[in-house]
């Protein structure tokens, strides 16, 4: 009985490889935390240099030859202390894509320790790798709007994101689409679990 239970069922990885994939995941975690901390903590300490959008063409380049003209779109500032605003909105996108990046640090330590394991397509598997896909998307694009806000706001308090007169304000920032490729990578990748899960079972029913 218990070894028509586990036929089929073999290890992918090595215990060696599933502990070393487990620590590097581990670490990149630890010191990623590291980092955005002491990123959040510059924010509300100061100096801090921060690349900031500009919104608008009216801010044009000089001493161009060839005859060509053109326009800044971004400007690098060093600021001595972020106004309070700002910098809560930037700290908060810090934390948000954090979370992102943990949970698929996460996500590789659980497929780790599975992967050496003897059982890998479960109903658990498949709703942590999901469940992860989730938190990538909704904390990616969170994040992300959260950094254009502080950036937008602190470009136009610095004065490098001047308005022409009549011109409404514009939220100027890059949405990088590489939480969400990945997050469908893994709603896709949970999907192969649940199916495997029903397939593995199918086939002990049949052993």
């Amino acid at each position: 009985m218990g070894g028509s239970a586990k036929r089929g069922q073999k290890k992918v990885v090595s215990r060696v490889d599933a502990i070393f994939l487990m620590a590097v995941s581990s670490g990149a975690a630890l010191l990623s935390t590291w980092l955005t901390v002491s990123g959040i903590v510059a924010l509300f300490t100061g100096p801090v240099t921060l690349e900031l959008p500009v919104a608008t063409s009216h801010q044009t380049a000089p001493g161009l030859s060839l005859g060509a003209s053109g326009h800044f779109t971004s400007v690098e500032a060093t600021l001595p202390l972020l106004p309070a605003g700002p910098a809560e909105s930037l700290a908060w996108a810090g934390v948000l894509n954090q979370v992102g990046l943990l949970a698929v640090l996460a996500l590789v330590f659980f497929l780790a320790y599975r992967l050496q394991g003897r059982i890998l397509f479960t109903a658990r598997s498949a709703h942590i790798v999901g469940a992860a896909g989730v938190v990538l998307a909704v904390a990616g694009l969170a994040g992300q709007v959260l950094d254009g806000v502080g950036r937008t706001r602190l470009a136009e308090m610095i004065g490098a994101n001047a308005r022409a007169v009549g011109e409404s304000q514009v939220f100027a920032a890059e949405i990088n689409l590489a939480p969400f490729v990945v997050s469908i990578g893994l709603f896709l990748i949970a999907g192969v679990f649940e199916y495997g899960r029903r397939l593995q079972k199918d086939t002990e029913g049949l052993v």
